[in-house]
């Protein structure tokens, strides 16, 4: 147990801040849809095909333009890449709302970035990968390290002074209240960046191999990217293929080759931007291939909802109130671990061996 109590102490000195700013920049993202302020943000979804196919054509006809994440029912926006980091928010009729060269020109995209890549691409995937799983190790190891002291619980959402004793009481009391949030916040989160784990988690639900396969994109060959591409043909397509679900990303092909990409998300489905995919020869406009995320596997179904409950995007306001508690604990959490390890720990005791000798003598 002391060697337990010892791990959770360092690895939380370590790596606490790390888990506190994804707590922290975790939580606001959970409502950017509220506070980015543009025109047009909370106009009604208009997802009719004569609409999206019309406005479609006129976004991809800008010069650049190399995708679209469409318009959802939380933000009215539709959102336009043009390489790197440059892009654009457009109204649902197609008038440009604002444009940006630079991702540190929209806080909720260098914030998205900060809390998915730390800003570092894939080297920041591996740290807040390693992070999540030291966050699933601090949870079970402190609800094992309270059962010590579980009769001495008292819930505080602020330690009673700022002393080491006093945060480490209130670091242990809160933990264990929050426990079953944070687990699912850690878990969902870290399935999110290291393959290998969320195969793990989802294997009661089938078999790993296949959900790997299902979910990584087939590969498809087509002629090169044609001048003026028969968008109203392509989503006239999808939506026969997929009646009832919404248009969520039209990506143009990275290099020549490739097919241009639909994703679609259909009713049932809990992934926001869906798995529904529609792949389109770039030269012809006519249908390479096509996935119908509901008729995936157990086990990619379930690694699918690991972003929707991640970060409440299912469940209403009740589960996003749930989650926000979730990333302030952490935040909380990892912060007075780091302030309590690092500026708070005790003082090494003075060594009193003369003094003894004379009182013995």
């Amino acid at each position: 147990m002391a060697l337990l109590d010892t791990l959770h102490r360092w690895a939380g000195g370590l790596l606490g801040l790390v888990l506190a700013l994804l707590g922290l920049s975790g939580t606001i993202l959970l409502y950017e849809h509220l506070w980015i302020g543009l025109p047009g943000t909370g106009d009604a979804l208009r997802g009719d095909l004569p609409t999206v196919a019309a406005t479609t054509e006129r976004l991809m006809a800008m010069p650049g333009a190399q995708g679209i994440i469409y318009a959802d029912e939380r933000f009215g926006l539709h959102q336009l890449r043009f390489g790197k980091e440059a892009g654009a928010y457009a109204s649902q009729s197609g008038e440009v709302v604002t444009r940006w060269a630079s991702q540190w020109e929209r806080p909720e995209l260098w914030i998205f970035d900060f809390h998915h890549h730390l800003f570092a691409g894939d080297s920041g995937e591996w740290v807040i990968g390693i992070a999540g799983l030291a966050g699933l190790f601090f949870v079970i190891s402190g609800v094992i390290l309270w059962w010590r002291t579980r009769k001495t619980f008292r819930l505080r959402l602020w330690p009673k002074r700022m002393s080491r004793p006093a945060i480490v009481m209130q670091h242990r009391d809160l933990g264990v209240v929050v426990a079953p949030l944070l687990l699912i916040s850690v878990v969902t989160g870290t399935m999110m960046i290291f393959r290998p784990f969320a195969m793990v988690m989802i294997a009661p639900f089938g078999s790993p191999v296949e959900a790997a396969r299902a979910i990584e994109p087939p590969k498809y060959s087509g002629g090169p990217l044609a001048a003026k591409p028969d968008y109203a043909m392509m989503l006239t397509e999808a939506r026969r293929r997929f009646p009832d679900a919404e248009f969520r990303i039209l990506s143009l092909p990275r290099k020549p080759g490739d097919a241009i990409m639909l994703r679609m998300r259909q009713q049932a489905e809990w992934l926001p931007n869906g798995r529904s995919t529609l792949w389109f020869d770039a030269a012809t406009g006519e249908v390479l291939g096509a996935r119908d995320a509901l008729a995936m596997p157990g086990g990619a179904q379930a690694f699918n909802m690991a972003f929707p409950i991640h970060a409440s995007k299912v469940g209403g306001w009740s589960w996003r109130i749930l989650m926000t508690l979730s990333g302030l604990a952490m935040t909380m959490l990892g912060s007075f671990a780091v302030w309590s390890f690092w500026f708070r720990r005790p003082k090494p005791v003075k060594r009193t061996t003369k003094k003894a000798a004379l009182a013995s003598t």
